[in-house]
């Protein structure tokens, strides 16, 4: 994942309450950190699990996916 597209996930991250982990090969990081996802994530093509919980965990889950299916709002 590249800065932009790892920015763009942080910033809505942010936005929710809930906690919103991403973890990849028994590692995990807060989505809430640029640092964190981007160390994580790597390469474009990562297999990435995303776990939220708490008040607005249904909301943010779709928020990240409708991002992730965006392709972060970038063409291919």
């Amino acid at each position: 994942m590249h800065a932009r597209a790892a920015g763009k996930l942080v910033q809505l991250a942010a936005k929710f309450t809930s906690d919103i982990t991403l973890e990849k090969d028994g590692q995990s990081a807060n989505a809430k950190s640029i640092m964190g996802v981007l160390l994580l994530c790597g390469q474009r093509g990562s297999l990435v699990t995303v776990r939220t919980e708490g008040e607005d965990a249904d909301e943010a889950i779709e928020a990240i996916g409708a991002l992730i299916a965006d392709r972060f709002g970038e063409a291919e």
